[in-house]
C-alpha cells in the first residue's frame, strides 16, 4: 500500500450505505471520521441508493449527527436525472423505483406519467416490485420506450445481512429481454464525471473515493484514474479482496482508520 496522506486530495467521494450508515444505524466513528476528513478536502456523499431524494438524505444526516448540505450529495437517482436532462431535455418517464427516484427526476424538470405515455423507462432499487409494475414496465418498453438503470447493484447491506440491490430490478427489466440504454451509478463513467463536476474539478488525481464495495465504487475509481479506499464495513472483507482482480489504493477497517492513520 502507498503513502496515504490526506493533503493530496481536493475532493473525497464517500459512499453512504455500508460505509457511513447500515441501513439508517450509524456506523461507529462515522461522524467525527467525516469531519476529521472536512479539514483536508471537499466532502461529497456519492451514492447508489436511490430510494430517496439528496434533499432527504441530507436531512436523515442531520438526525445523525452529520451536517452536510444536500448539494454534497450525489445519488443515482440525481445522477439519473441530470444524465437524461443533458441527454434528451425534459422527458416522460416511467419510474420503476421508489418516491426518490421519480422525486429527483421531477426536480429536474422531468414528468413522471403512466407507461403509455413513456419516452424512458427509468428503473432503481425498488423494495415494492411487483408483477403489475413489471407489466407496466413492458407496455411501455413494447411502445418504444428506453429502459435507463440507476445502478446495478446486486445487494444491499443491511444490519441484518444483504438485501436484494438495485440489480434486482434492473435484471427483472433485463429478465423480458430488454437492454438498458445506460446504468449511470457507479462504476459508470457518468457517476464519476457528475461527481467531478458537482465537485468543481476536471482533476482526477485530486480525488479520493472511499467505499465498500469492490466492482462498484472501487471500479469506478480506477476507470476514472482516481485513487481509492475500500473500508470493509459494508459488503467486502479482506478474503473477497484477495479473490478479486479490482484493487483498491488502500484498505481500512473503516472510516475512522481511515483518518487516523493519515
Amino acid at each position: 500500500m502507498s503513502e496515504f496522506n490526506l493533503s493530496n486530495y481536493r475532493s473525497i467521494f464517500v459512499d453512504m450505505d455500508g460505509v457511513v450508515v447500515m441501513s439508517s444505524q450509524l456506523i461507529s466513528g462515522a461522524p467525527e471520521a467525516l469531519a476529521e476528513l472536512g479539514k483536508f478536502g471537499d466532502v461529497f456523499i456519492l451514492s447508489n441508493n436511490s430510494t430517496r431524494t439528496r434533499q432527504k438524505f441530507a436531512a436523515n444526516l442531520t438526525d445523525l449527527g452529520i451536517d452536510l448540505p444536500h448539494s454534497s450529495i450525489i445519488n443515482s437517482a440525481f445522477v439519473l436525472a441530470k444524465y437524461l436532462r443533458e441527454l434528451r431535455g425534459t422527458t416522460n418517464a416511467f419510474v420503476v423505483g421508489e418516491e426518490g427516484l421519480g422525486e429527483e427526476l421531477e426536480l429536474m424538470g422531468h414528468e413522471v406519467v403512466g407507461p403509455a405515455e413513456a419516452e424512458v423507462i427509468a428503473v432503481g432499487m425498488d423494495r415494492n416490485l411487483s408483477y403489475d409494475k413489471l407489466d407496466d414496465a413492458l407496455t411501455g418498453l413494447l411502445s418504444g420506450a428506453e429502459f435507463y438503470g440507476t445502478n446495478a447493484d446486486r445487494t444491499f447491506p443491511t444490519p441484518e445481512g444483504e438485501s436484494p440491490g438495485a440489480g434486482a430490478s434492473v435484471g427483472a427489466i433485463k429478465g423480458m429481454g430488454f437492454e438498458p440504454e445506460r446504468i449511470v451509478g457507479k462504476p459508470s463513467s457518468v457517476a464519476a464525471e457528475i461527481a467531478m463536476e458537482i465537485a468543481g474539478t476536471d482533476n482526477p488525481e485530486d480525488c479520493l473515493v472511499i467505499g465498500d464495495r469492490l466492482e462498484t465504487d472501487i471500479l469506478m475509481a480506477e476507470r476514472a484514474e482516481m485513487d481509492s479506499a475500500l473500508v470493509l464495513t459494508g459488503v467486502e472483507t479482506r478474503e473477497s479482496l484477495e479473490e478479486s482482480d479490482i484493487e483498491p489504493t488502500y484498505v481500512f477497517d473503516d472510516l475512522r482508520e481511515l483518518v487516523e492513520f493519515h
